[in-house]
């Protein structure tokens, strides 16, 4: 299936794009393409279009991608309403926990501080108990 997108060209945050049709199997930026209808620069708005090839590619079957659709629209290459384009947010990489523990934390220590809070509740209880009968 072909497919009308975008093709990245230029330095380093200083992007210009070929628009190109292509194999959607073919990856973006992938230098293969079955020929070039147009091109775009973000940083001037600067944008050529050829609207006879565009329209050609378009009636052999050929499918723009949501950006060249909107640019095709803006131009007034062809009619209708634009796309949204919802950009993902990549999943930040969780590190993982290391599979041994470190020889510093020991479970012993723990222990002894639990062992501690649980023996304080008794004797309370016993006061209360004594407190009652000295009431009647």
């Amino acid at each position: 299936m072909l497919v009308i997108r975008l093709f990245r060209t230029g330095k380093k945050k200083q992007p210009s794009y070929k628009v190109v049709v292509t194999d959607r199997n073919n990856p973006p930026q992938g230098g293969k393409f079955v020929e070039q209808v147009g091109f775009y620069n973000p940083l001037t708005r600067e944008k050529t279009l050829h609207n006879e090839r565009i329209n050609y590619w378009m009636g052999v079957g050929a499918q723009p991608s949501d950006t060249v659709y909107n640019i095709l629209i803006n131009e007034g290459v062809i009619k209708g309403e634009k796309k949204k384009i919802v950009f993902k947010k990549k999943k930040k990489a969780v590190p993982e926990a290391p599979a041994t523990p470190k020889p510093a934390e020991t479970p012993a220590p723990e222990a002894k501080t639990e062992e501690a809070p649980v023996a304080e509740p008794a004797p309370a209880e016993e006061t209360k108990a004594e407190e009652a009968p000295k009431a009647e």
